[in-house]
């Protein structure tokens, strides 16, 4: 007798183009700059804002399966500056999911400070508009910081909404709530940009083979 259910592993025949499954992340594969970034951040003297400029990498991977399930992704890089700067200000590597099936995205994030994030949201496979959360504490949307992080500058929830303005735009605005050490109040993170391409989204592993073939 089977220790686990045979459907868990009943994987289904996906399409392999990812770029014409991905729903609502399909106008953001390409490649994308912001140069009119808002960031408002702490500091010891309080809320402070700043302008930055973004670089965005996102292009179609081959579909993912969890035995049923099935998912089509954008694997995605930002790199983030200050104006007129080269040095790094902020990185971050991750996957924006889409799942057919239920209308779910799935939104994951990683940074080099030692903090990773995975956050969801539903919409329609024609929406222009969506939002993502994830919370410290969660097991299905959580976030988790190495502890430096945790014990200084706590973060308890992250949400993000993606609005997309045309074929060629698109701009997010995102809040993370951060508990500082010290200080009593929460303090909101924002950060928003608008998005302009400026390169094209290049077709998936699979789907490039298919069209050779």
């Amino acid at each position: 007798m089977s220790k686990f259910p045979a459907h868990l592993f009943a994987e289904p025949e996906p399409d392999v183009d990812t770029l014409a499954n991905l729903g609502p992340l399909a106008p953001m594969a390409g490649v994308w700059e912001g140069i009119k970034g808002r960031d408002v951040k702490p500091t010891e003297d309080g809320a402070e804002e700043q302008v930055y400029i973004e670089r965005m990498t996102i292009q179609p991977i081959d579909p993912q399966m969890n035995g049923p399930q099935l998912l089509y992704g954008l694997r995605y890089h930002t790199a983030i500056t200050k104006p007129g700067e080269v040095e790094m200000y902020h990185d971050q590597v991750g996957y924006w999911l889409w799942e057919p099936a239920t209308g779910r995205i799935l939104h994951t994030l990683t940074i080099p400070r030692g903090q990773a994030a995975l956050a969801k949201g539903e919409a329609a496979a024609d929406a222009t508009s969506f939002t993502l959360s994830a919370q410290r504490g969660s097991t299905e949307n959580g976030i988790i910081s190495a502890v430096f992080l945790e014990e200084n500058f706590r973060t308890d929830s992250f949400a993000i909404t993606v609005t997309i303005d045309g074929p060629d735009q698109w701009s997010y605005e995102q809040t993370t709530m951060l508990q500082i050490r010290g200080v009593e109040e929460p303090f909101a993170h924002t950060d928003r940009n608008t998005l302009r391409r400026v390169g094209p989204a290049v077709p998936n592993p699979l789907a490039r083979e298919n069209a050779e073939a």
